[in-house]
């Protein structure tokens, strides 16, 4: 049997090696990033989908599947699929969570030197014909405490790092046993307890209605004054709103923003444009060395499940079951 794959983003030329070196088991369309017209004519006939970012495969897309049997995610983030709608069907979504990790611990800590020491304005001013040395007085790591919100493999990456620069590391993550903590030389305590003494504090968590918002103008309050606070992860972890506020009153003391609520943010976004935050157009995972870790990953899944039923980082496991 020949099973069809239909790559409709950009993904690097090595995975679709991969795809290619299993031979005839695969017919590969990967013409490049297709448009919403061409992957809904192309989805019908095809038995795995690979995807980065860019197509939506909600529940009209998926309908008009008839052989679809895996959704493979070049990334870590799932948001761009109806999961409820792909588990109705019996199609399995996977996703590849250890191939940017890296590429997103550095950049969220890179967010944090920059927080810390004023890089992106002290840049923006010399190169605005200014020496201005008093008004980007910084402050240094070592000797502060980094709170860290969702320790899986992302967070554990910035504490291994943020250890190396000698600050106190606390964790927060209820599904993570405290001795792994304690190995990296991690304290885990609770949500108030983090928000109370950290200086810094880097988001880590996934979306959940118990997530979605927590920093807000409740929990702020409960944190120290001049707290920083870096968000890698999913925009909606803030009430972007109440953050601003925090921010113009001096209480939050800076911002390093990758992702927003609604992604491109629209131009009267709150956070965009205040003099202490930084923000990047989501870029945590996008260096070349991430992009092709997590094609490649994909595509080795799409292999190992439809040629050998091997089924592996599915986060619609209930569908495995049903087989």
């Amino acid at each position: 049997m020949t099973y069809h794959v239909l790559v409709s983003d950009n993904v690097h030329q090595a995975a679709l090696d991969v795809l290619k070196n299993a031979g005839d088991a695969f017919h590969v369309t990967a013409p490049g990033q297709m448009s919403r017209a061409e992957v809904l004519a192309a989805i019908p006939d095809a038995d795995a989908l690979i995807i980065r970012s860019a197509t939506k495969a909600d529940a009209e897309l998926l309908s008009a599947s008839t052989r679809l049997k895996i959704i493979a995610r070049a990334g870590v983030g799932v948001d761009n699929v109806d999961v409820a709608r792909a588990s109705e069907m019996g199609i399995a979504v996977v996703n590849t969570p250890d191939g940017n990790t890296i590429a997103t611990a550095e950049h969220a800590f890179g967010l944090m030197l920059a927080l810390a020491r004023h890089i992106p304005q002290g840049h923006h001013s010399l190169q605005n014909g200014n020496w201005d040395r008093k008004s980007f007085v910084g402050v240094e790591l070592r000797g502060k405490t980094l709170g860290i919100i969702g320790f899986g493999r992302i967070g554990r990456a910035i504490a291994k790092r943020a250890v190396a620069f000698e600050m106190h590391v606390i964790a927060y993550d209820p599904y993570i046993p405290t001795d792994i903590a304690a190995d990296l030389g991690v304290t885990m305590v609770s949500l108030d307890d983090l928000y109370a003494r950290s200086d810094f504090i880097t988001l880590h968590s996934l979306i959940t209605d118990e997530t979605r918002g927590m920093i807000n103008k409740a929990t702020i309050a409960k944190m120290k004054p001049g707290v920083r606070i870096i968000n890698a992860a999913r925009g909606a972890l803030i009430n972007e709103a109440d953050l601003a506020e925090a921010l113009k009153s001096g209480h939050v003391a800076g911002a390093a923003l990758d992702v927003y609520a609604e992604e491109p943010p629209p131009a009267d976004h709150p956070l965009i444009g205040l003099p202490n935050v930084i923000d990047t157009p989501h870029l945590a995972a996008s260096t070349d060395d991430a992009q092709i870790a997590v094609a490649v990953e994909a595509a080795h899944l799409v292999v190992d499940a439809l040629l050998k039923g091997e089924y592996k980082n599915v986060v619609n496991a209930q569908v495995l079951a049903q087989r």
